[in-house]
């Protein structure tokens, strides 16, 4: 737990002093690599009104760049995270591939198992946070750790990113 708590304290250290949407959503990528872990670790923002969602960070912006919009995909992982509002969770690559156009891609970077959490303010979904992981990593304990340890966080990184 000491360990959780010296990632939190940089976390302060690192949101308080960022100026950036990239310098906030960085420190939330270190913490969750700190606390939970994550080989791939992205932000996507959502317009619900205009219908889009974008990618506002990532941590491989080779194969994820941040870009452009793309039109809201409506389907079962829509329904769980921004319908109810809960966390999608997969820990296989088949798992994946029912929701993610992109699963050959997610595999070859050897994720198979990702967490997508929905960042809620003011009663509206404004963003992800979605972290990615080998097959089977995201355990309900870890799942709990990021209940317990990032969501508050990026919920201040996303408004830290607003403004």
């Amino acid at each position: 737990m000491t360990t959780h708590i010296q990632a939190l304290s940089t976390f302060d250290t690192a949101i308080a002093t960022a100026r950036t949407a990239d310098a906030a959503f960085k420190a939330l990528q270190d913490l969750a690599q700190a606390t939970v872990g994550a080989k791939l670790f992205t932000v996507m923002t959502v317009d619900m009104g205009a219908d889009v969602a974008r990618r506002a960070y990532t941590s491989d912006p080779v194969n994820y760049p941040a870009s452009g919009t793309k039109p809201i995909n409506y389907g079962p992982w829509f329904d769980v995270v921004h319908k109810e509002r809960q966390y999608f969770v997969a820990n296989t690559i088949e798992d994946i591939a029912k929701v993610f156009f992109d699963h050959e891609l997610i595999n070859s970077l050897g994720c198979q198992s990702v967490i997508n959490m929905p960042i809620i303010l003011g009663d509206e979904l404004i963003a992800t946070m979605n972290i990615l992981d080998v097959e089977g990593y995201y355990t309900p304990e870890r799942v709990q750790m990021v209940r317990d340890l990032l969501s508050i966080p990026a919920k201040l990184a996303a408004l830290v990113a607003r403004s």
